[in-house]
């Protein structure tokens, strides 16, 4: 029973340590007896499983679902972002995007956001911003791919000679760069770099990248990205930072922060995982463990968080911020 839980003792996990996302469908989303439960209907029963909102940053709602006044107040309580999405995490075809509903409490540390516009109108500092998270994706491709056995059992290498010429030139380039467009453009041969390798080393076949291609590699690439894309969003709000306030994606679209955030792990997690997922036939639930798993195992919400909240704090005068946040409303 949680009623007579305080929130405090509610939220003792730190909000980068969390380790829960879910996708659900098919459902309906209740408050029964203090705790937030999902129900499914059965031919000759209802059955209900628990949600460890104290241990879950997001959680995605598809087709078929629905969610009571109740337990929307008890996610906020605990600091769990919501969003309703399309089946299998992602979009309709029609390209209608994740709408986010987020906790709203003015109780988030203030330190963060000020930090972060305190450069962001200054154009040099946010291309130098934008140039540090392009690094940090660098990095943490590096870490992931140089340790994850699962990529090595499938003969994804750092060290292959591709891999290692395409880190090379996209450093090179990070530096080189005098604006956000080009290093839009740097990205996006990088990207186009990974694409191929990923797809050659998975016996994939011809490939292009296309949000509405029905192939099995491109459905799981919307579906993790979307699933990182929830990752960032939870990061930006538990510290308080808008996501319009973007230093690399389009100017014009409010959640394009979300978007550089979500850069960070991509390449290292989503891009591979998508093609050895559709090598070896998996189902859509399949690929999404397996990249919840990759989350947890590479600890990417807590990369995102510290690459975010140093970013914020870089330009800003003194030490001794706090290293952890838990989110306690009064």
């Amino acid at each position: 029973m949680m009623e007579g839980l305080t929130p405090t003792e509610l939220k003792s996990i730190l909000f980068s340590k969390r380790a829960n996302v879910f996708y659900l469908e098919k459902c309906r989303v209740m408050q029964k007896d203090g705790r937030v439960l999902y129900l499914k209907e059965g031919k000759k029963a209802n059955q209900y499983w628990n949600i460890p909102i104290a241990n879950t940053t997001v959680i995605l709602l598809g087709t078929g679902t629905s969610i009571t006044q109740a337990a929307v107040r008890m996610l906020s309580s605990a600091g769990v972002l919501v969003g309703f999405c399309g089946g299998g995490a992602t979009p309709l075809l029609a390209g209608t995007e994740i709408e986010w509903m987020s906790p709203q409490s003015e109780y988030r540390p203030t330190q963060y956001v000020q930090g972060w516009l305190s450069f962001w109108f200054d154009e040099d500092k946010r291309l130098l911003a934008a140039k540090n998270f392009q690094n940090k994706r660098c990095d943490f491709f590096e870490r992931v791919w140089t340790k994850d056995r699962d990529l090595h059992d499938e003969g994804f290498y750092v060290d292959d000679r591709e891999i290692e010429g395409a880190l090379q030139s996209f450093r090179r380039s990070i530096d080189a760069v005098a604006n956000v467009n080009e290093l839009l453009s740097a990205e996006a041969n990088f990207a186009k770099q990974l694409y191929k390798y990923s797809a050659k080393h998975a016996d994939y076949g011809d490939f292009t990248r296309d949000v509405n291609g029905l192939d099995t590699a491109n459905i799981f690439l919307n579906h993790g990205n979307y699933l990182a894309y929830g990752m960032a969003a939870s990061a930006l709000w538990v510290l308080g930072i808008p996501h319009g306030f973007a230093v690399m994606h389009g100017k014009t679209r409010r959640g394009a922060l979300v978007f550089d955030v979500a850069d960070l792990i991509k390449d290292a997690i989503i891009l591979p995982g998508a093609f050895i997922c559709a090598r070896n036939n998996l189902e859509n639930q399949e690929f999404r463990d397996y990249c919840l798993q990759k989350f947890t195992e590479h600890k990417v919400l807590e990369v995102m968080y510290d690459t975010v909240k140093q970013q914020s704090q870089k330009w800003q005068k003194g030490d001794g911020l706090d290293d952890g946040y838990i989110y306690q409303p009064e």
